[in-house]
């Protein structure tokens, strides 16, 4: 048998039983000592771009596949669960790797099945020959 019952009624329900709508997140941290130093010279190139050449931010983007993602559910009141960043990832991956023009917002980009040394360096050598002679 189903009963009907208003929200305000399921809401005292859940609330009695300290239960609550929460939505989970997922977080990774750098390990890296000198982080803050990186990202504080990282941002003033963002503030104030040099003006005797181009700044390119190039990063390698993956893997890139079917993940966990955030959402929500009911739980019992408390923090939010957490999902870790960091998983197995057993049905295959493709990578990306960009770079975005701050000048022009213009993002260049490669999708490998790879992500090692070589790939990089494609990526990079593409760059400079877009902008040869340039101060990248």
């Amino acid at each position: 048998m189903v009963s009907k019952i208003s929200r305000e009624t399921l809401r005292r329900i859940l609330h009695g039983g300290k239960v609550s709508w929460q939505t989970t997140t997922t977080w990774k941290s750098s390990t890296d000592p000198a982080f803050i130093a990186k990202m504080h010279r990282v941002l003033t190139l963002y503030d104030s771009p040099t003006t005797d050449g181009r700044v390119i931010c190039v990063d390698e983007f993956g893997p890139l596949n079917l993940q966990p993602r955030k959402g929500k559910a009911w739980r019992p009141a408390s923090r939010p669960r957490r999902l870790r960043a960091t998983y197995n990832r057993y049905g295959g991956v493709m990578h990306m790797l960009a770079a975005l023009d701050l000048a022009t917002g213009k993002l260049y980009y490669r999708i490998r099945q790879r992500k090692r040394w070589r790939e990089f360096l494609g990526l990079l050598k593409t760059l400079r020959a877009r902008w040869p002679g340039e101060k990248l």
